[in-house]
């Protein structure tokens, strides 16, 4: 870790440093750590754990960046980092770190806990007005994740559901006013209607104990086996898929299927 840090440092020296280092940002470095982080979950997706080495290596390297900038403009440093996180997980974690407790939490009680704990956190960041439920839910997350986990904050306010069956009952009402909108012909109401209806579909997710992006991703991988099961098929006749009708596409989507 040492010498990685002296790395950093040497990369960011304004004399001697790389040009390309020295200039960046912090909004400039925010694409590379996105894209760092899903290399990461590709790599673990593939079960490749030498892939997998090199691509949390990367990300470490994005912590790293952050830091060494913020110990620049003499805002924090790698240890403060490393010390904060290490508080909060000793905080967030009383049935491990506390030697007076030897009680046992059940899944769903460590869950409540350690979602107490970041409320507790928030509220004491909002020293001048109450923090929002919704609040440290990062911009920056895939849509699908942020609305799930926007979902479960508002429901422990109470905003929820009771069960499942009005979830369905929303569903059909948001598809119901997408085709309205179809109808129509009206772009900026067929835009809105749509992402009602994903939200929707999240929170359907969600009350089903689903995780909406894992489930999505894991429908992706799916869509791609069985198209180029697809490919493959008509690669081995001599044909285009634009030259296939129709009906002939189900049949092969359905044999893909059962060969999956």
């Amino acid at each position: 870790m040492k010498q990685l840090l002296e790395i950093m440092t040497a990369l960011r020296d304004p004399q001697t440093g790389c040009p390309w280092d020295t200039k960046q940002t912090f909004k400039t470095i925010v694409p590379y750590t996105l894209e760092e982080a899903y290399e990461v979950a590709d790599a673990i997706e593939q079960g490749n754990m030498q892939e997998l080495k090199s691509e949390l290596g990367d990300l470490l390297f994005q912590v790293v960046f952050y830091a060494q900038m913020a110990k620049e403009q003499g805002e924090f440093d790698f240890d403060d980092v490393v010390n904060d996180v290490s508080e909060k997980l000793i905080r967030r974690h009383p049935h491990v770190f506390d030697n007076d407790s030897a009680v046992q939490l059940t899944d769903v009680e460590l869950n409540e806990a350690w979602e107490k704990s970041k409320a507790e956190e928030r509220d004491d960041q909002s020293l001048e007005e109450k923090a929002s439920a919704l609040d440290g839910v990062a911009r920056a997350l895939p849509a699908l994740k942020r609305a799930q986990k926007l979902q479960k904050r508002a429901a422990r306010t109470g905003f929820d559901w009771p069960d499942v069956e009005p979830v369905f009952k929303k569903i059909d009402e948001e598809i119901q006013e997408l085709q309205e909108a179809v109808l129509q012909k009206n772009q900026a109401a067929i835009f809105e209607e749509a992402g009602d209806l994903l939200f929707s579909c999240v929170n359907l997710a969600r009350h089903l104990d689903v995780d909406a992006e894992e489930s999505l991703r894991a429908c992706n991988r799916k869509f791609e086996k069985r198209f180029s099961f697809i490919e493959q098929t008509l690669n081995q006749s001599g044909r285009e898929m634009q030259d296939v009708s129709l009906e002939e596409l189900e049949n092969l989507w359905q044999l893909a299927k059962i060969s999956s």
